[in-house]
């Protein structure tokens, strides 16, 4: 599997910066934070989702749009993965290191 993108990457930076916040994030807010344009952050938020690293948490109504539009955060699995990653790494280089 290929690494991801600058943009996956700036988007799910966002996303765990809204989260870490205690909010969620619309997609254009996504997009704003990560300074992404609008059609690129829509296609990739589309596909990190379907991949799970995003997911749907609610909606909300916002005053540029007559539909409730979609609260994304980061999936609780996908941050286990990256905190679980890191400990793992820890261990490997302690062992290598004696």
């Amino acid at each position: 599997m290929r690494p991801a993108g600058e943009v996956r990457q700036a988007l799910f930076t966002a996303a765990c910066t809204f989260h870490d916040e205690g909010r969620t994030a619309t997609l254009r807010e996504l997009a704003h934070q990560s300074q992404v344009g609008l059609g690129d952050a829509r296609r990739c938020v589309d596909n990190m989702k379907r991949a799970g690293a995003l997911e749907i948490v609610g909606t909300r109504r916002v005053d540029y749009r007559n539909r409730p539009v979609s609260e994304y955060a980061p999936a609780a699995q996908v941050a286990d993965q990256i905190q679980q990653g890191w400990v793992d790494l820890g261990q490997c280089m302690s062992a290598w290191a004696r």
